[in-house]
């Protein structure tokens, strides 16, 4: 770690943070006049219901809860995955912004930032959660609650006391798609179904879609017991409810990715008459105002009579301290349980814009949890069979810099309008205020994952990032001249090669990997840099070696780094040597050493190179 780290570290670590708390309304009291809140939740399903147009899904619960609700039309997830999401859904703070944005990561965040139930418990709220957590950050994810088990439920609180309350509901999960139903007991025909034009016409494809559309059947199912025992209970006049998913998916290009396919949630918000004055419309309406996880937190306060504290990113979109709309529903991609990648994508009511800073990396990386389900393997055989068409084979290949789709025209977003020039003002657009948001939010991102584990031993990401020490702008420029495929950089990237900043060295090196062999020039720094002492700028200056003819070089450096220290440089490394294919394949009897790394997903990984 830099000196300037180390400094910036210990000066944090003297500073005791907790404004956010004495300024949020936690003092407010629990009335009768608060609403009771229920959030049920679904897992991987985009809104495939027949209140949102789809005419293939049998939902008449879901239909009918539309007709008593606001339905909104333009709800995304932060992030495509589930625990960063669920990391934004509890803290109100952009993942990104905060190093919590890697699937199954948990790094500390700020004593300041406290998860929304903690507010809504000291205003008087009985708060459960049953049951899944997934909260992405160091801590006891059930300590929040006043109950977070199977079995927790508004039921146990105090006479006349009110309730947040949250069901998880986990039949549409991807792992539902892992083992197959026998064709003949399908409720959903698979013959029946409309296939997205980047998935080829398999048996093995329509299986799955059908399916999953059974499966948001059964969910349809679970979802109105939830409500009728409300009725039951008499508090369905006493509650306003909430029904949303987790994120989009379920099928491969859906869940992990940045599309509407894996960010667009359904949303559906039931007012009863009692607190219909909260409600932005009449029940049976819809909405076009663009939410994101980010506000859901505020909102929620906000619905409670609590002030939203200043630190959450968030725009609240109901209650009392309602502010006014976004213009756009920014989301991020970055490490995806043991495959690194990293995006951004910024989406308004029509267009989707993406940055990729891994273009190198193709969109399909293996990835051991995805290729359980049968659709993924038949996809792929396709492909490595010659009979995907270029739609479909994009999936396969290397990324481009920028994605730009009209997503009202191209609803599955596969006509890439980024080099388009009918659309240069669109692109410039979104690109610039793409930026000026990762700017405004100090992008966690641009550093890579190995400095996460070290910022972390005596501080936060957050912190530093927030934090004078933290260069983002010169780093962004670094990512943006490295992954732009232009050798025109190549000269200031050599000159970045030697930089202080070990992100700047570590990007300045990855676009010597992006530019492939027109970067030979820059062979003899890369040589130096094998020996940095940053492990992840040693690993991407060893794999562009490699790349460069360098191999017996770059890939004794990788070796060597599957021995490291920080778990994260092991498996970036393991990234690296699994991406360069048979050329690796004198690694392999050290990999096979890596069984049992403590690293969960360097163990994973280790299971790739049996083939």
């Amino acid at each position: 770690m830099s000196g300037t780290r180390r400094q910036f570290l210990k000066t944090a670590a003297l500073t005791t943070v907790g404004a956010a708390l004495s300024n949020s309304g936690l003092r407010c009291n629990a009335t009768q006049q608060q609403p009771n809140i229920l959030w049920i939740t679904s897992e991987d399903n985009s809104p495939m219901f027949g209140c949102y147009g789809d005419q293939f899904a049998t939902t008449p619960i879901f239909d009918a809860l539309a007709r008593e609700s606001i339905v909104y039309d333009h709800a995304y997830a932060t992030t495509p995955v589930c625990a960063p999401a669920r990391n934004c859904l509890i803290t109100g703070v952009y993942p990104a912004s905060m190093g919590t944005e890697h699937m199954r990561s948990r790094y500390p965040i700020p004593d300041f930032i406290k998860p929304y139930p903690l507010y809504l418990r000291q205003a008087g709220y009985y708060c459960t959660n049953n049951s899944k957590t997934d909260y992405n950050f160091l801590g006891d994810d059930t300590s929040y609650w006043d109950e977070c088990s199977s079995t927790a439920h508004y039921k146990n609180r105090a006479p006349d006391q009110p309730f947040f309350a949250i069901f998880n509901l986990t039949v549409s999960h991807e792992s539902s798609l892992h083992t197959s139903i026998p064709t003949e007991n399908l409720r959903h025909d698979p013959a029946g179904v409309t296939l997205p034009p980047y998935h080829p016409d398999t048996a093995d494809i329509r299986h799955d879609w059908a399916q999953y559309y059974d499966k948001i059947d059964d969910l349809d199912g679970q979802v109105g017991k939830i409500l009728q025992e409300l009725q039951e209970n008499g508090l369905d006049q006493e509650t306003i409810v909430f029904y949303y998913a987790d994120h989009g998916g379920i099928l491969p290009r859906s869940k992990r990715y940045l599309y509407d396919s894996g960010l667009h949630v359904p949303l559906i918000i039931r007012f009863p008459k009692k607190y219909h004055r909260l409600a932005p419309g009449k029940a049976g309406t819809r909405s076009d105002r663009i939410v994101t996880f980010v506000d859901f937190p505020k909102t929620l306060l906000s619905l409670a009579g609590i002030q939203p504290p200043d630190y959450m990113q968030g725009h609240a979109f109901l209650g009392k301290f309602k502010e006014k709309p976004r213009r756009y529903a920014q989301a991020f991609r970055s490490r995806m349980d043991e495959r690194y990648d990293f995006s951004r994508s910024i989406r308004d009511k029509r267009y989707r814009y993406s940055r990729n800073f891994n273009p190198h990396r193709i969109y399909g990386q293996h990835l051991t949890y995805l290729w359980l389900m049968p659709a993924t393997r038949s996809w792929e055989a396709e492909y490595q069979s010659g009979r995907c068409n270029d739609i479909q084979s994009a999936f396969w290949r290397n990324k481009p810099a920028e994605e730009l789709y009209d997503s009202l025209d191209d609803p599955w977003e596969v006509n890439n309008l980024a080099a388009d020039p009918n659309y240069g003002d669109v692109l410039l657009r979104m690109r610039s205020d793409l930026r000026a948001w990762m700017l405004q939010k100090r992008d966690a991102g641009f550093l890579p994952e190995g400095t996460f584990e070290e910022l972390s031993k005596s501080g936060t990401v957050y912190e530093y990032v927030h934090s004078s020490q933290y260069h983002l702008e010169r780093i962004m420029r670094t990512a943006e001249m490295a992954t732009d495929f232009q050798i025109d950089h190549l000269p200031e990237l050599q000159q970045r090669l030697t930089d202080e900043d070990p992100a700047v060295r570590y990007w300045a090196a990855t676009g010597c990997l992006v530019l492939g062999e027109s970067a030979s020039a820059a062979i003899d720094q890369l040589r130096l840099l094998t020996d940095d002492a940053d492990g992840d700028v040693a690993a991407v200056a060893a794999e562009a070696l490699v790349r460069l003819g360098e191999v017996q070089e770059g890939l004794s450096t990788l070796i060597s780094l599957l021995d490291h220290v920080n778990g994260k440089v092991r498996l970036r490394a393991m990234n690296a040597l699994y991406d360069l294919g048979a050329t690796a394949e004198s690694a392999i009897e050290r990999i096979n050493h890596k069984k049992q790394d403590p690293d969960e997903f360097v163990r994973r990984m280790s299971g790739y190179f049996v083939h």
